[in-house]
């Protein structure tokens, strides 16, 4: 039987280091399995498999995203583990914890009577991810040009929560920022915080212009003929999830400068970002365990 006690943490990167020395330091007993590190503390174990992990473990905590090709758990360590395994053994008593769940698991929770929530859903999280998204996201841009940001025209596309706060970074920076988007509203908003604007349908004439180009939609928006008009001197970068909202096997047969950045948190600042978590999910334990 899983022990109340007893929080389990699986896969994930550099993230889910830190979580589990933190709850440790604050007195938890945490087992891990399939982690990027290995833990030194004596309240730690590492267990062989899901299956003893979710039977030690009421509360088991997940990376973010819980699987990237919807099969297999996000992991920095060598090794797949299949996220059916969770499905399989997930009962009642569990607490689901992660981030970007798959609909058909949160189903499976729903029809078996487990808690699931998913880390992403909580605005909280979602800004201040955002806010380690933008600071990575700058550092790519500048590790791959020849150019300064300051004073270089700079295009957002999408002003959702990322793109809010990377335009805003980018300014800071002194760029010209023009921001890129379908709805009305969004781009009424960056408008009054100081942005130039166009329409994302009508983006393609402007393109030469910029050197550097964001995007944060997750939908292709930089297709072929968007990408003919960009300059040869300008840098891509994508942070939208997987594939991304760019042509990049266009780009890359065409010697475009595009790269797609995938889990920007967890590789800049692992430790901030596990600090907002561990904090979230404390808070949801004291909430549901009784």
């Amino acid at each position: 039987m899983a022990c109340n006690n007893y929080i389990g943490i699986f896969g994930g990167d550099k993230r889910q280091v830190y979580m589990a020395s933190s709850l440790l330091n604050k007195g938890y007993h945490v087992c891990t399995y399939k982690l990027f590190d290995k833990i030194e503390h004596k309240n730690h174990s590492a267990v062989n498999s899901l299956e003893e992990l979710m039977a030690k473990c009421r509360v088991l905590i997940g990376p973010v995203p819980l699987t990237r090709d919807l099969v297999t758990i996000s992991s920095g360590s060598a090794g797949n583990s299949s996220s059916r395994t969770i499905a399989h053994y997930l009962n009642k008593e569990h607490m689901l914890i992660g981030g970007l769940i798959p609909p058909d698991i949160r189903k499976l929770c729903d029809e078996k009577g487990v808690f699931c929530y998913d880390l992403m859903d909580s605005d909280k999280i979602a800004i201040m991810n955002a806010i380690a998204t933008a600071e990575g996201t700058i550092m790519e841009a500048i590790k791959s040009s020849d150019f300064n940001l300051h004073k270089s025209n700079c295009l957002v596309l999408g002003y959702g929560r990322c793109g809010k706060v990377l335009a805003a970074k980018l300014k800071g920076l002194d760029a010209n920022v023009t921001v890129a988007a379908r709805s009305d509203d969004d781009l009424a908003y960056a408008q009054a915080a100081g942005f130039s604007i166009i329409h994302i349908k009508d983006i393609k004439p402007v393109l030469p212009s910029f050197h550097f180009i964001f995007n944060t939609v997750p939908a292709l928006v930089l297709d072929q003929e968007c990408l003919k008009k960009v300059s040869k001197d300008a840098v891509i970068i994508d942070i939208a999830s997987a594939p991304g909202g760019v042509d990049f096997e266009y780009a890359l047969n065409h010697g475009i400068n595009a790269k797609l950045c995938l889990g920007i948190p967890g590789k800049v600042s692992p430790r901030t970002s596990a600090d907002i978590l561990v904090t979230e999910i404390e808070a949801l334990m004291k909430e549901v365990i009784k």
